[in-house]
This record gives C-alpha cells, sequence and structure tokens, in this order.
C-alpha cells in the first residue's frame, strides 16, 4: 500500500489516539511521533507502545487480501524514527539537557528524569539505555540524561540501536502475530491497545508502589 495513500490528514488529529494518528499520517507518522517522544523532551506524552503495536496489527491483509499499512514501511519508519530521536535527544542532553529540564515545569517529566538517572546508576549504560525503551517517559528523558551525564557517545550509539530495534520491531511484530491469529481483530482494537497501555504503563506503577512503600519503612 503506497504511503500517499494515508497522507490526507483529517481535519482533528487526537495525538494521543494511535488510531487516529496512523488514518492521519500513515507509517510516515510512526516516524514522526516516536522521533518527538523519543528525541524530544515535549514528546513524553506520546503513544508509542500502542502506536507500534496498532501499526502492527493493521499491516494484516483484510478479507480482500490488502492490508491498511504496509508492514516494510511501518519497520523502517519505526527503526528510524526510534533511532533518529535516540541520536537527536543524546545530542540535545550534551548541549544542555539539564538545563532544558531544570526550566520545564512537567511533574511527570522530573519524575521520568529521576527514574531515568536511577535506571543508569542501577543497571549500568548499556543494559540502562536498552531497557528505558520500554518504560514510558523514561524513553524520552533518558537519552538526553545520557548526553547530560557524558554517556560515551559510542556507548550510547550501540546500546540505543539495540534497544531501538528490540522495541520498535517486537511490538509491531507482535502487533502483527496477533491481528494474524485472531478473527476479525478489528472489533477488538480498542481494548486490545488499551491492554497494550496498561502493560507499558505497569513498570511505572510498580515503581511509585515501591518507592512509596520504601518511604513508608524509612519514615
Amino acid at each position: 500500500m503506497a504511503l500517499s495513500a494515508h497522507t490526507a490528514v483529517p481535519q482533528a488529529v487526537n495525538l494521543l489516539d494511535a488510531g487516529s494518528l496512523l488514518s492521519a499520517f500513515g507509517a510516515l507518522g510512526i516516524a514522526l511521533v516516536l522521533f518527538a517522544e523519543t528525541g524530544l523532551l515535549v514528546g513524553f506524552f506520546l503513544p508509542g507502545d500502542s502506536l507500534l503495536f496498532t501499526a502492527g496489527l493493521l499491516c494484516v491483509p483484510g478479507g480482500d487480501g490488502s492490508a491498511r499499512l504496509s508492514m516494510p514501511q511501518v519497520l523502517a519508519c519505526a527503526v528510524l524514527g526510534a533511532l533518529l530521536g535516540a541520536q537527536a535527544g543524546y545530542h540535545l542532553g550534551r548541549r544542555g539537557g539539564r538545563a532544558l529540564l531544570a526550566r520545564s515545569r512537567s511533574r511527570k517529566l522530573h519524575e521520568g528524569a529521576a527514574r531515568a538517572e536511577e535506571f543508569l546508576e542501577r543497571y549500568g549504560h548499556a543494559k540502562a539505555i536498552v531497557l528505558a525503551r520500554f518504560v514510558p517517559i523514561v524513553r524520552t528523558v533518558l537519552n538526553p540524561l545520557a548526553g547530560a551525564v557524558s554517556v560515551p557517545a559510542r556507548v550510547f550509539a550501540l546500546w540505543q540501536v539495540v534497544g531501538g530495534l528490540l522495541w520498535t520491531v517486537g511490538l509491531v511484530l507482535a502487533g502483527y502475530a496477533l491481528g494474524s491469529s485472531v478473527p476479525d481483530v478489528d472489533r477488538y482494537l480498542l481494548p486490545i491497545v488499551a491492554l497494550v497501555v496498561l502493560i507499558s504503563l505497569t513498570p511505572l506503577a510498580v515503581e511509585m508502589i515501591r518507592r512509596r512503600h520504601q518511604r513508608g519503612t524509612d519514615g
């Protein structure tokens, strides 16, 4: 399916809704969203996980043998957006990421920065960079933070590519696998996407519970 077939933008696009984004921008929208989510501190609210999973679902051919999205285009745009975004975030951090973060009034962004620092201290550079891809908000903040704390450029580039490939390709293929195995999966698209979002937020919820428990113990 040609990419141009998906570039007509409707009157209103819901940036928080994966289906709306894909309907408006097609595979190109995946690249733009992932670049913003992983490279710009303003993209922490974007639905990266559900976008990738939904895109995989929409790559499954329908009854007429055609799919709404092309798998090669989806994978190419997802990988490019995620990898280029992470590198952009890293260089943003090296040029003053902490100052930019300090000027932000977003509580979620500051909490994400604290978790990103904890990731780097707890797991080390390589493991933290890979794991951060799978944690909302943290994947937005860790890349600039890695640049700000002078994680070696080669180390960052290597492991952000590993993490980026695992995250993007893994979620797209997971969506495709589910869509291929469940007849008329479109009927269940909304609850499936809601479940993906819930699962993606689980690490944050677990961490919040752990911190509250720790504060109660310390008190």
